[in-house]
Order: structure tokens, then C-alpha cells, then sequence
């Protein structure tokens, strides 16, 4: 019982401690300059199809009635094909989660029953049982969705979100729980996944690296190149070439967000969203 009650308190603490180190790391990136190139998105399923790359692609909503809009900025393209290459040398097929986000995707992303409810979740756990300050449980949403446009990087065109899966049979290739897993196994560089799945994290991120997508440490399934978070990751001193934007599907315009430091959610709003949560759970 005793080697019980420790690993949770040491589950517990290492969340803690990694999620207020996201955060901290978002409020690093809300600062960091960004000279947005205004290059336009490019769709990727054609991308995959025309380079004869076999890329797999989540057939899931977002949230409500939002589609996933496999989009990357064009400076990204020839990597992204790389990627998929190297992954189908090495018998895999690379599985794309998501890429480009609205802001409206973002926010209700972030409010989705499962998303939301599994936060929440995790973070009374995390206070021992309490109910969480809506600050805090922003904190936490923050680090794990995104809350305002200016630090997720999924609105600016320039973010993946994958699994990796096995040509031979379609089997995922074990990375120590699913896209999306929000817990302690979260963190690139969770110690409490087995050997077996670090070992599987480290060589999908080395290929990632190879073609200069950097991996969000706080997250093992989301991969970025070009923006504020890459940028700051590699100590660069540059500003970020994408930011945050709006984009027309249609048109294929893209425009900056005008105020992309505005959060995408309101304390009052959270609170509001915790209390229907409870309702749900209990």
C-alpha cells in the first residue's frame, strides 16, 4: 500500500510540475516575436497523393460539427513529404491527427465534453479531490489545447499532431497511450511509460528533428516547424515566420489575427463549463 500511495503522489507531482512548466513555456511564447510571412496553406492529403506517399488521415470531428482541414504553410511541404517517406522506408505510415485550426475549432476544442471532462478530471486529482478555480483549470487547458491564438501553433499553420502506424498491418505503434492522452504519460519525456514506448517516442521524434519539426515537449504527438515555438525551442533569436491566423478555405486567403494575444475563453466561461461538467460526471 505504501509503494502504491508513493507512485501516486509521484504521478501527481510530475504532472504538476510539467503542466506548470507548459504553462509557463505558453506565457514565454505569448512574448515571442513573430513577422508573419503570409504564406499560403496547402491542403495535405493532395500533397500525399501527388508525391505517392502513403499517408493515413483521422477521419474524426474536431468538436460540434467541425471537420479536421489537413492544412500546412507551403515552406513546410517538402518536409512533411520527407516525413512521410522516411516513415514508409521504415515500414510505418505516418497518421495524421490534425493540422491547421480556426480559432473557432481551437475554442471548442478545448470545450469538447471529452477534452474538457478529462482535464477537469485530472486536475481534481490533482488537487486531491477539490474543485478547481477556473484560473487554474485555464492554466491547465492552456498548456494542453491552447487558449489564445498567439500561443497555439495549430492556428498558425504550422503544427501537426500525429500517431505513426504499421504498414504490415495498421497497428499503432505504441507511444504509451492515444492521441489524445491527457495524464501523466502526456510529457515527451514521461518516465512513466515503459521502455518499449520511449524508445518509440525518441525514434519518431529523431526522424521528426531530421526534417526540423521540433516536438512540443508537453505533448508526445505534436510536432511544429517555423513558428514562435520552434524558434524559442532552438534559442534561435529569430522571429517566428508564421503566426496565428485566419483563414478562408475557399478563397485560400490568410489574414493575421488581429489580436492574437485575446484568450479564446473567459474565466467566467470555464467556470460555467465546470459546473455543467460536474453535472455530467456525477
Amino acid at each position: 500500500m505504501q509503494t502504491q500511495t508513493n507512485d501516486v503522489a509521484a504521478r501527481r507531482a510530475y504532472w504538476t510540475e510539467q503542466m506548470d512548466a507548459a504553462y509557463n513555456f505558453m506565457m514565454a511564447i505569448l512574448e515571442y516575436p513573430v513577422e508573419e510571412c503570409g504564406e499560403r496553406l496547402v491542403y495535405l492529403p493532395d500533397v500525399a497523393q501527388a508525391e505517392g506517399v502513403k499517408v493515413e488521415f483521422s477521419s474524426t470531428k474536431i468538436a460540434r460539427d467541425f471537420d479536421r482541414i489537413f492544412y500546412l504553410r507551403a515552406g513546410l511541404i517538402e518536409d512533411f513529404v520527407a516525413i512521410a517517406r522516411d516513415m514508409n522506408a521504415r515500414g510505418w505510415i505516418l497518421k495524421v491527427e490534425d493540422g491547421f485550426r480556426s480559432r473557432e475549432m481551437q475554442k471548442y476544442l478545448a470545450l469538447k465534453e471529452s477534452i474538457f471532462d478529462g482535464i477537469l478530471q485530472k486536475v481534481i486529482w490533482e488537487v486531491e479531490g477539490g474543485i478547481p478555480a477556473p484560473d487554474l483549470l485555464f492554466r491547465r487547458i492552456s498548456a494542453l489545447v491552447a487558449t489564445i491564438p498567439k500561443i497555439g501553433t495549430h492556428m498558425s499553420g504550422s503544427a501537426i499532431d500525429i500517431s505513426v502506424l504499421r504498414a504490415d498491418d495498421f497497428s499503432e505503434v505504441e507511444r504509451g497511450g492515444p492521441y489524445i492522452e491527457l495524464s501523466e504519460l502526456t510529457p515527451m519525456a514521461s518516465p512513466f511509460v515503459s521502455a518499449q514506448a520511449a524508445q518509440n517516442r525518441a525514434e519518431i521524434t529523431k526522424l521528426m528533428e531530421r526534417h526540423g519539426f521540433l516536438a512540443y515537449p508537453y505533448e508526445f504527438w505534436h510536432y511544429n516547424k517555423g513558428d514562435a515555438y520552434h524558434e524559442y525551442l532552438t534559442q534561435s533569436g529569430h522571429p517566428a515566420r508564421y503566426g496565428a491566423i485566419d483563414f478562408d478555405v475557399t478563397s485560400g486567403i490568410i489574414t493575421p489575427v488581429t489580436n492574437p494575444k485575446e484568450p479564446l475563453h473567459s474565466l467566467a466561461e470555464i467556470q460555467r463549463y465546470i459546473e455543467q461538467a460536474l453535472d455530467r460526471l456525477h
